[in-house]
């Protein structure tokens, strides 16, 4: 084989060891559960393949839970995480910086910065649940409800959870509390998908 051969040969399978690198992206990741928080309550960042399937993969190997992945003639689907498998009307779904993509997961490409969210939803004739958004500004707290589409409302009737202290009652989503070192603080809402936690 000639230099010039060798030279080929050996740029090719650079590119091909390089190929996976490139595809990798540092995002956050957090796995809300039917009852309970599975993963990344603080939406901690991982390094992802390529996709939100990949996301869930490895979120599951930071945190050591169990999913499945069927495949289907629409390609591959989350059928349970954790305890609960999709039954019915109830099921495992994801957004992706807030917005439920037209994709399925392992057609959604991340990139570094995005934010995956996967989560159990039950689902009715307006969609699934909205999404909870925690935001801090000093020692106050705003939350936003998140539709399929990503727009946002404010959390009317929510409560604020500092760690394992009585709920605080949020006005028109917003609520500002005393100090509270060393404990994460949630919101909540009835009917939708519990928030990411702040310190």
């Amino acid at each position: 084989m000639s230099r010039r051969s060798l030279a080929l040969v050996a740029a090719a399978a650079a590119a091909f060891v390089l190929v996976p690198a490139a595809l990798a992206a540092r995002v956050h990741v957090r796995v809300e559960g039917k009852t309970q928080t599975i993963f990344g309550s603080t939406e901690p960042t991982l390094n992802v393949k390529a996709t939100a399937l990949d996301a869930l993969g490895s979120a599951s190997l930071a945190g050591e839970f169990f999913y499945h992945v069927t495949q289907t003639s629409f390609g591959s689907y989350v059928d349970q995480v954790g305890r609960y498998a999709a039954v019915g009307q109830t099921g495992w779904v994801f957004k992706l910086n807030g917005v439920s993509p037209p994709v399925g997961a392992n057609d959604a490409l991340l990139k570094t910065g995005d934010t995956v969210l996967w989560y159990w939803a039950q689902f009715g004739v307006a969609g699934g649940p909205k999404t909870l958004v925690l935001s801090r500004s000093g020692r106050c707290y705003t939350a936003q409800q998140q539709d399929d589409n990503g727009k946002s409302s404010s959390a009317n009737g929510a409560v604020l959870r500092v760690g394992s202290r009585r709920p605080v009652p949020m006005q028109n989503g917003r609520a500002c509390i005393a100090a509270h070192r060393g404990l994460l603080v949630r919101a909540e809402l009835g009917g939708a998908v519990r928030s990411n936690a702040l310190p």
